[in-house]
């Protein structure tokens, strides 16, 4: 293990995500030192930035903004440091939901309609387009923060205000009845698909960290030969970003089996609650092992 130097695993920061950064970090250090892997803790928010470019590697275990935008991959590139996940153009178009759709949509990769909106923009504009219910969303944040399903007037005036102080690029996307799955992929390679079944209306935040009763299945129970295709289409649809490394993918499939797709997620969760290292264990993989194999992806970008 000596091949891979000083190791930090970089967690917390300040973004509205720090809570769960925090517990992805800390599972993902003391795998390190299981390991035998001479690996520390690196908060950015306590500490100069600076100093990362005293780490051979560094393993990115932040969340959201500072984390996955872009910033903190092109500060390790400018630092010659070599580091997880993907680099900084492809992180930057990941996180916003509003660029990736786009260039989904470009690329005829499937994705639930979509819209800008300002609060300039008519309510009856955004359902004539959309439809009802829907969702609004900031582009840029994870975890389901800030993310409700709309379905009147005086819902969507509420959360348009509270959405557009976490983010001021809000979007509005079209609600697919379905079930929600998503793919995990390391090193290029595709992990067995999950089913999600929240207890709560749709897959928010308290469904992801907070509560218990959250179903998650795998093997998905998708016809075998369709989750290879999905999962392939997956893939590209997180190839055509520019994404490496490791990540998720996250669809909807409706009542007639069509999936959508959602989102790109470039520095996924890694906590007890998480989906990577649950599709990984269906495979045989081990926690562990699971970052062993992400850390062997980082090079600088």
């Amino acid at each position: 293990m000596d091949k891979f130097g000083k190791v930090a695993v970089l967690m917390g920061g300040d973004s509205n995500e720090r809570a769960i950064s925090l517990l992805s970090g800390d599972a993902i250090f003391h795998a390190l030192k299981r390991l035998g892997i001479n690996a520390e803790t690196f908060d950015p928010s306590g500490r100069n930035i600076e100093d990362i470019k005293s780490y051979d590697r560094v393993f990115i275990a932040l969340h959201g903004r500072g984390g996955e935008d872009g910033s903190i991959q092109a500060l390790l590139k400018s630092k010659n440091v070599a580091y997880t996940g993907s680099d900084s153009a492809s992180s930057a178009i990941g996180m916003d939901k509003l660029k990736t759709k786009l260039l989904w949509r470009s690329l005829n990769i499937s994705t639930p309609d979509f819209l800008k909106v300002t609060e300039k923009t008519p309510y009856t504009d955004v359902v004539n387009t959309i439809g009802l219910p829907f969702f609004i969303k900031p582009s840029n944040e994870g975890s389901s923060i800030g993310i409700d399903k709309i379905k009147n007037e005086e819902q969507y005036k509420k959360a348009f205000s509270k959405t557009s102080k976490i983010d001021p690029n809000v979007i509005v996307e079209e609600f697919v009845d379905g079930e929600e799955y998503t793919v995990a992929i390391v090193n290029g390679k595709t992990l067995p698909v999950i089913r999600i079944k929240p207890s709560n209306e749709f897959y928010d935040y308290e469904a992801k960290y907070l509560k218990d009763d959250t179903q998650y299945i795998c093997p998905s129970g998708i016809e075998k030969n369709k989750e290879a295709l999905i999962a392939n289409e997956a893939l590209e649809a997180f190839n055509s970003i520019g994404c490496s490394s490791w990540g998720r993918v996250d669809f909807m499939m409706d009542k007639k089996s069509h999936h959508y797709f959602i989102e790109v997620n470039t520095s996924p969760g890694m906590t007890s609650h998480s989906l990577v290292p649950m599709a990984a264990k269906e495979m045989g993989i081990d926690f562990d092992h699971l970052v062993l194999e992400i850390l062997k992806t980082a090079y600088v970008k």
